[in-house]
């Protein structure tokens, strides 16, 4: 599974790396070996883990569109946002209500699911999360048994860690490797305004952030060069963090807070600390692999965290005051106590409110005054 797709390949996606994967795992099996997922991107990995994906094609595919090709998904994503969220509410009122009007890729992804298979996403959504061991988050475990060990650090060290990444792959020769990527596969591309950084292999961490660098070098001076490079990297170790966030964001979610009876046990190893290395992570990460491969519960804790059924992920609000919409429960949470939001419904109430205020006057002074303090909490309320 490495330096096996082309970088032309534009629709390489994850069901694409699911059924590969998924061969390869089964092909272990039949050998009589445990196979060894690491990763990574948790999307991928829980790709393998869980029935999550909808693949209506049901056909052996090709390894990905090459240039050139028609691509149902890539065609609906160069139609404008009104125009597709439409479509979709049309056809998928329900899946559209869990989206934001504004997020093509997804909404393009809803409709090349109807059109390929003549049902709705929503539709094949319930229809997997009723399966028997399926749960609000997608059907059952796909193997009965597995075994998840989580490395974690504390942030602010996994940060310092990150940061000194980039820097050895700087000093391995990232920049030779961009330059002669840059030449061979994206050059033609941006000197025909064709340059895309939100599909295939070019939307990966690492290159689109020195997109000025290498179209500018060499033909601007040196100063502007170097600037343009540093502004590059400092870029890729700011995404590069916020990506590690949103991974460790996704195994509190998707794995540790996982509703349902489909949860695996999850084992977390601290590599906060590497001088303590070999008690913190190798020793119990020993003990656990082993006590799970004679069957037996391991000596080590699983990593337990209260679930929040209550919250869904996919419920679409809708901001009046704000004209807005906000996609999960604990966005909408956030949202109506944030200061954008406060902001525009104090505005609001005052507008409302100050026709039906009486006046009183100052005893300093004959102007009129008018009484508009009111909460910045329930509309109604204040109203009355």
């Amino acid at each position: 599974m490495i330096s096996f797709v082309d970088p032309l390949v534009t629709d390489y996606n994850v069901v694409d790396f699911r059924n590969k994967a998924t061969a390869l795992i089964e092909d272990l099996f039949a050998s009589k070996k445990v196979p060894i997922v690491v990763g990574g991107t948790n999307y991928y990995i829980e790709s393998l883990l869980w029935k999550v994906l909808i693949d209506p094609e049901k056909k052996t595919r090709p390894l990905g569109l090459r240039e050139g090709e028609t691509d149902l998904r890539a065609e609906l994503e160069k139609l404008d946002s009104q125009e597709l969220y439409c479509r979709l509410k049309a056809v998928d009122p329900k899946m559209a209500s869990m989206l934001h009007p504004h997020d093509k890729r997804k909404v393009a992804r809803s409709l090349q699911v109807y059109e390929d298979t003549g049902f709705t996403h929503s539709e094949l959504l319930q229809k997997q999360q009723e399966e028997e061991g399926g749960g609000p988050l997608g059907g059952p475990l796909k193997y009965p048994n597995p075994c998840i060990l989580w490395l974690y650090a504390e942030q602010a060290v996994l940060e310092e860690r990150l940061d000194a990444r980039v820097d050895a792959m700087l000093a391995a020769g990232l920049l030779e490797e961009l330059r002669d990527f840059h030449r061979q596969y994206n050059e033609e591309k941006v000197a025909g305004s064709c340059q895309d950084y939100q599909h295939g292999i070019f939307q990966s961490i690492g290159f689109k952030e020195f997109h000025k660098f290498l179209i500018t070098e060499g033909k601007c001076p040196e100063e502007q060069s170097k600037k343009l490079l540093n502004q590059g990297i400092e870029a890729l170790k700011l995404v590069t963090r916020r990506y590690a966030r949103q991974q460790n964001k996704w195994v509190r979610n998707r794995f540790l807070r996982r509703p349902g009876p489909n949860a695996p046990l999850v084992y977390g190893l601290e590599v906060t600390d590497l001088s303590r290395w070999e008690e913190k992570v190798l020793e119990p990460a020993t003990q656990i692999v082993d006590s799970f491969l004679q069957g037996r519960q391991p000596l080590v804790e699983p990593i337990k965290i209260e679930g929040e059924p209550e919250e869904n992920k996919r419920r679409g609000h809708e901001c009046a005051v704000c004209n807005r919409i906000i996609i999960g429960d604990r966005e909408w949470k956030a949202h109506i106590k944030s200061k954008s939001h406060l902001f525009h419904l104090r505005k609001l109430l005052r507008s409302q409110l100050e026709p039906h205020l009486p006046k009183c006057r100052s005893s300093d002074t004959e102007t009129p005054q008018t009484c508009t303090e009111a909460s910045a909490g329930n509309l109604e309320a204040c109203k009355t």
